[in-house]
């Protein structure tokens, strides 16, 4: 499956491709500003992972300095 990412100012416009994709066949959707935040939010914990554990103490005296 491949996917394409659109980014536009214009509703009707997105909302015309969109219309467009289905008549194609293709599965379009939307997303809402809470979707958009969401997908990055797992970006941002999928980049940040390291696999290694973090001593909860360590972190925390770094974060107060």
């Amino acid at each position: 499956m491949q996917t394409l990412v659109l980014n536009g100012e214009s509703v009707v416009e997105i909302k015309l491709i969109a219309e467009i994709a289905k008549k194609m066949g293709l599965k379009a959707k939307i997303l809402t500003d809470e979707e958009k935040e969401d997908i990055g939010m797992l970006n941002a914990i999928r980049k940040g992972r390291t696999k290694q554990y973090v001593d909860t103490e360590d972190f925390l005296k770094n974060l107060r300095k």
